[in-house]
């Protein structure tokens, strides 16, 4: 694309992110193939959408507005090589189950996030491009209101696990021929979570979550 990402959308280089989209919009309505039998127009469509595609990703714009086109391609080509950018213990987490992460600022197994939700939804060509709003159920675990996610019973508490101290891991120590050695693993009573319920909510069971559904838009 040797033309100007800005000139091909017909917008300023100060324009914002509605003003891009409504150019990007307006120009896949008169140059999509279905509608321009221009045999140009096959080649317009996408080059205004390749332009799209950057200047609507604030990371690519920002880096096209800086270096050009070469910008944005050594962008993708760094994401390709993967440099790592996150804690040290990601990597134990990765690798190792948790082994060198267990030792967290508490000492505690911390409580890894949920799983993203997803949702498969057919629309059509023209809801594609011009846009369109949806409303669709999705189910998915919520916090249990009666006893706020922590799975006690309302007037009671949770206890420090007896297990592991209320540390939420174990810890072995073997004797090998290279001298002594020390394993951790998760406490099987309490689940690395350092305390048990010894009074579980009626709701839940003990869970904290309850399975809900709800209308997202």
């Amino acid at each position: 694309m040797p033309k100007d990402l800005y000139e091909m959308l017909g917008v300023a280089r100060s324009a914002t992110a509605d003003e891009i989209k409504k150019a990007y919009r307006k120009l896949a309505r008169q140059f999509h193939p279905d509608v321009n039998k221009d045999p140009a127009a096959t080649e317009n469509f996408k080059e205004i959408n390749a332009a799209y595609e950057i200047l609507s990703d604030d990371d690519k714009r920002a880096r096209y507005d800086r270096y050009g086109l070469a910008g944005v391609n050594q962008g993708a080509a760094g994401g390709a090589t993967g440099g790592f950018n996150g804690d040290i213990n990601d990597i134990f987490e990765q690798f190792f189950g948790g082994f060198g992460a267990a030792q967290g600022r508490s000492g505690r197994r911390q409580a890894r996030p949920g799983r993203d939700l997803r949702y498969d939804l057919t629309i059509s060509f023209e809801e594609s491009i011009f846009g369109v709003q949806k409303t669709i159920e999705l189910t998915r675990m919520e916090t249990c209101d009666h006893c706020n996610g922590n799975g006690a019973e309302p007037g009671t508490s949770l206890k420090r696990c007896p297990e592991c101290g209320g540390a939420g891991e174990v810890r072995q120590v073997r004797q090998t021929f290279l001298g002594s050695m020390v394993t951790s693993s998760t406490c099987p009573r309490c689940a690395g979570k350092g305390e048990i319920i010894e009074t579980p909510c009626k709701t839940c069971r003990g869970g904290g979550q309850l399975r809900k559904t709800r209308e997202v838009t």
